[in-house]
């Protein structure tokens, strides 16, 4: 039976969720049964997974709410589990030039929860976007597309293989 991951995300706009949809298909060509809920819909239990990855949109310096809430609610179980973070934010090449560090609230979150990794990549915010200071960023040129699918499928290729490996080790083992 394949391992079971869990992609919670969370989203104001709908780019973090793309992203989320491209790590739970690589996810799924690894053998991995992988399922990308916005973070605010899921279950009250983490029972059924074996791994989880969260992400959230940056906003003013700040995770998602609904992916802050979302740590918080699951702590416990998250603490007995394999998590990865990623967020998603910068409008320009800056997440493909180097590395970003998590902002203070992800900071803590991978500090309380052993977090495996986390990663940001580049975010989209493009026209029809919700919210005045998002409307505000498109209409004076920030706004554009830059998310790495390329580098997002490598980062969940990385995950894949290290759950993939940890299957194999349980079958030997047992």
């Amino acid at each position: 039976m394949p391992k079971r991951v869990l992609v919670a995300y969370g989203t104001k706009n709908g780019s973090t969720a793309r992203i989320a949809d491209a790590i739970a298909a690589v996810l799924r060509k690894d053998g991995l049964a992988a399922d990308p809920l916005p973070a605010r819909s899921v279950a009250a239990t983490l029972a059924s997974y074996d791994a989880v990855v969260v992400g959230g949109g940056l906003y003013a310096g700040r995770w998602h709410r609904d992916a802050r809430r979302f740590l918080r609610r699951h702590r416990t179980e998250l603490a007995a589990r394999p998590v990865w973070l990623f967020s998603s934010g910068p409008l320009d090449a800056s997440a493909s030039e180097r590395d970003i560090p998590p902002v203070p609230d992800v900071r803590r979150a991978m500090d309380r929860l052993d977090v495996r990794e986390h990663i940001t990549f580049g975010g989209c915010l493009e026209e029809g976007a919700k919210g005045f200071v998002a409307r505000m960023i498109v209409r004076n040129g920030k706004g554009g597309d830059f998310r790495d699918f390329t580098a997002i499928e490598a980062w969940a290729s990385r995950i894949g293989a290290e759950l993939v490996d940890t299957r194999d080790q349980d079958r030997s083992s047992g």
